[in-house]
């Protein structure tokens, strides 16, 4: 089992920043990659941001330039975040965490993010 615990979520203005984190914890892989996904409301969830352990990243084309993941791993626990800045009012989405191993994903509960504008 992995745990995931995110935080960071808020309300900005647009233009404004947000920093997520989520801490993994658990039975973790070695070899695992680590994300940010979203749903908007009446929308599906799609793929913000991920990160390998090798520290390979990946981002939404949307996002690209104005977000940036990145991770941390300590010996018993991965931490990664999510750094958002520019944010716009179409970035308002509940965001999750995910944790892919050598089994089955992994997800966080979700943390809100509200961009007004």
């Amino acid at each position: 089992q992995v745990q995931l615990a995110e935080s960071g979520g808020g309300l900005v203005q647009a233009g404004g920043s947000l920093r997520l984190s989520c801490a993994a914890s658990g039975s973790i892989f070695s070899i695992n990659t680590m994300g940010w996904y979203r749903q908007a409301p009446g929308k599906q969830r799609e793929s913000v941001a991920t990160i390998t352990s090798g520290g390979r990243t990946n981002y939404a084309d949307s996002v690209k330039g104005r977000f940036t993941i990145s991770r941390d791993n300590a010996k018993n626990t991965i931490t990664i975040y999510l750094q958002m800045n520019s944010l716009k009012p179409e970035d308002t989405a509940v965001y999750y965490c995910n944790y892919q191993g050598m089994r089955v994903p992994y997800w966080g509960k979700g943390t809100l993010v509200t961009v007004s504008s």
